[in-house]
């Protein structure tokens, strides 16, 4: 595995897409504060742009480096759900420089539970990802299946086993009370629950 990481680490810092296992499911991840990465990731997986990339970070310092007046609630959301399968919608730092999609207002961010991801960002820093799939389509479980699916486009795959989950619940934490914007692994009563 740490073969594989090295060699994710080098293609993240020349710009390129790589494939990993996460807590979820394979995901596409590049460099998004490197020229041109973002749109390389849009490109592989066939992306809309107006679909904004969501951002893997390794810890709630991370995060709160890329967003701006973040609410109570979404770090009530934080310190219960991360590391783990929830994904915050929040301000963002208009400082940050990243090719996320055309929503410059907004950033969608996520502390994985599983060391791939978690290792990779403390390395190279927080990465755009997306899932492992053309858009609108299922997702690969496994690295054989991202392999056969994108070829050279992800030259790098970092083989996790199965990676099956349900992928991360989202919840926007921009506007006076969250909202959920996709249901994922964790339950929303869970969630309203922490923060309603």
């Amino acid at each position: 595995m740490s073969d594989g990481l090295d060699a994710a680490v080098k293609a993240l810092v020349a710009g390129q897409v790589v494939a990993i296992p996460t807590d979820t499911v394979y995901g596409l991840a590049a460099d998004a504060f490197h020229t041109g990465a973002g749109d390389r990731l849009f490109v592989v997986k066939r992306r809309p742009r107006d679909v904004d990339l969501p951002v893997l970070v390794a810890s709630e310092e991370q995060a709160l480096a890329l967003a701006t007046g973040v609410p109570d609630a979404a770090r009530r959301l934080m310190a219960r759900y991360w590391p783990g399968a929830l994904t915050l919608v929040l301000p963002r730092n208009p400082d940050v420089v990243a090719d996320l999609g055309d929503d410059e207002a907004t950033i969608g961010l996520r502390c994985p539970d599983h060391d791939v991801p978690l290792e990779l960002c403390r390395r190279v820093g927080p990465l755009a990802t997306t899932s492992a799939n053309l858009h609108g389509q299922p997702t690969a479980t496994s690295a054989e299946e991202v392999r056969a699916l994108f070829g050279p486009a992800v030259p790098v795959v970092v083989d996790g086993g199965t990676c099956a989950g349900s992928p991360s619940t989202v919840v926007d934490c921009t506007g006076a009370e969250p909202k959920l914007l996709r249901l994922g692994r964790i339950p929303w009563d869970e969630i309203a629950d922490t923060v309603l």
